[in-house]
């Protein structure tokens, strides 16, 4: 894997963009999000009404990078070993070998997360922990990158399971798509006239120029000043009156990883209090768990998110600008 340096690393990033928007029209923001969570090795969750794109998001990243992609479509009669795979017996060697599956892709995509048991949505937590998965004992390596994309489908309550907390606290990032607007819907119409953009989807870039990318990110500056606000927002979390259980220190990492991600997607060579606020509904929202007196009026983790980036100060510049807010 060749050394890559930043600019190269925003090319890569925006011509993955802009391949994947020929297919998801005029989601700009969720496609950037995406992106950015691809960039710095997270997992995300799309959690929105059917019919919106979220299974193209993925399926149109992975043809855009030239990986292996794997669809999943959980049911709640599925078993643990439908997803990582099983050992079966080869009567010729006198063997068990192993059959992977579909988890040991590199972009998957579980469609409809909450209608599995929670026995195997469990199975899908070393995966995205570890990037691993055991079976009979023996470990299997994912290969590298591998992102899950997993969708939930909040409209049915009907054989559906709650994604608990601990597996929720697994994701980088909570996306939604929502309808698009009357002009975009028309334009998505006239694409698929005759056929579907993503048939056409050509490859941008490499596996390896993403893995390049990947370690490219860590070496983005983060200021003592931002890496304390990030901090103090997670920390702000846990102390709000209406919060049952706050934001974890897994989504300190995360928010500090996909800030610097989300800066070199905007030029940049350091990240700034902005890049962390753009950030800190997404990544933290879905981890934060709200009170039962307040959900009942409507409030959920996201509104607890918003309102603390209200109450905590934001740094202000320094000397040598690498603190620098960027003009409101």
């Amino acid at each position: 894997m060749s050394h890559m340096d930043q600019p190269q690393v925003q090319d890569i990033a925006k011509r993955i963009i802009d391949n994947v928007e020929k297919v998801i029209v005029g989601k700009r923001w969720a496609v950037e999000l995406a992106v950015t969570a691809l960039l710095s090795q997270g997992h995300i969750l799309i959690k929105d009404i059917p019919g919106v794109g979220k299974t193209m998001l993925g399926k149109s990243l992975a043809q855009s990078i030239d990986c292996v992609f794997k669809r999943i479509q959980l049911t709640p009669d599925m078993l643990p070993s439908d997803i990582t795979g099983v050992s079966v017996f080869n009567q010729q060697t006198g063997e068990f070998m192993f059959r992977p599956g579909p988890i040991l892709g590199q972009i998957v995509l579980a469609d409809e997360i909450n209608r599995a048991t929670p026995k195997t949505q469990s199975a899908l937590l070393e995966a995205l922990a570890e990037r691993q998965v055991t079976v009979d004992g023996v470990t299997h390596s994912i290969a590298r990158p591998f992102m899950l994309v997993a969708t939930e489908n909040p409209i049915e309550h009907g054989g559906v399971f709650p994604l608990p907390e601990a597996q929720l606290d697994r994701f980088m990032m909570r996306i939604q798509l929502g309808y698009p607007s009357y002009e975009d819907e028309m334009s998505i119409i006239d694409r698929q006239r005759i056929q579907h953009p993503i048939e056409g989807l050509g490859v941008v870039a490499g596996a390896d120029e993403v893995m390049g990318a990947q370690e490219v990110i860590k070496s983005i500056f983060v200021d003592r000043q931002v890496q304390r606000y990030i901090v103090l927002l997670v920390h702000a979390t846990r102390k709000h009156d209406n919060v049952m259980l706050g934001a974890s220190p897994r989504a300190s990492l995360d928010l500090f990883r996909s800030s610097q991600a989300l800066a070199l997607l905007r030029g940049r060579d350091y990240v700034i209090p902005d890049d962390v606020k753009e950030l800190a509904v997404v990544v933290m929202g879905h981890r934060v768990i709200v009170g039962p007196a307040v959900r009942m009026n409507g409030v959920d983790g996201c509104q607890i998110v918003e309102d603390v980036l209200q109450h905590i100060a934001v740094p202000y510049a320094r000397a040598g600008g690498r603190v620098a807010r960027s003009p409101d």
